[in-house]
């Protein structure tokens, strides 16, 4: 490391305060969570989502709800300066959004998913499905989607932690609209 370089401060980092923060991207972008049962999985995407300026959080059918210790565990606050609300049924968030205006893309493995190079960002707000640890997004919500995304990999595991997959979707979906 040069000898020059040093960490920042937290001053220097620049914060917002919970209270101040509004999703941050220049387009909305939604993240909607369809039963995911892990809260640390939860708390997590909160954390994810508070750093790439995520408009709002929908959690879907059971996934866990804040507040929770081993959901603020993880979250480190997000869950106070994200907003967020819960929706019974995902198919029903996804067709409320999509009246809305948004583009509604299921991060899932299926025979027309997209290779998330390949996913084109129109001018649309966009909202972004996450699956259940184990079944993924279900099959209705992803009928009820514009389409599907995916992100290659190349090793013997077919899929990464939800979690992990809602990090590198979000860093790529701010990157086009920050």
């Amino acid at each position: 490391m040069p000898a020059s370089d040093r960490k920042l401060s937290t001053d220097e980092l620049g914060r917002v305060a919970p209270g101040d923060y509004q999703g941050r991207s220049e387009r909305p972008i939604v993240v909607i969570l369809d039963d995911v049962r892990s809260r640390h999985n939860v708390g997590s995407i909160f954390r994810s989502a508070d750093a790439f300026g995520v408009t709002r959080i929908l959690l879907c059918g059971f996934t866990p709800l804040p507040p929770h210790r081993e959901i603020e565990k993880t979250a480190l606050g997000a869950t106070l300066s994200v907003p967020w609300s819960h929706v019974e049924g995902t198919a029903t968030a996804v067709r409320e959004l999509q009246a809305q205006g948004y583009r509604v893309l299921a991060v899932e493995q299926t025979v027309e998913a997209l290779p998330i190079g390949e996913v084109v960002v129109d001018d649309r707000p966009l909202a972004l499905v996450f699956g259940n640890e184990l079944d993924g997004v279900s099959d209705a919500v992803v009928q009820a989607c514009d389409g599907c995304m995916v992100i290659p990999q190349h090793g013997s595991k077919h899929s990464l932690n939800v979690s992990v997959c809602a990090g590198v979707v979000l860093w790529w979906a701010t990157g086009r609209t920050m």
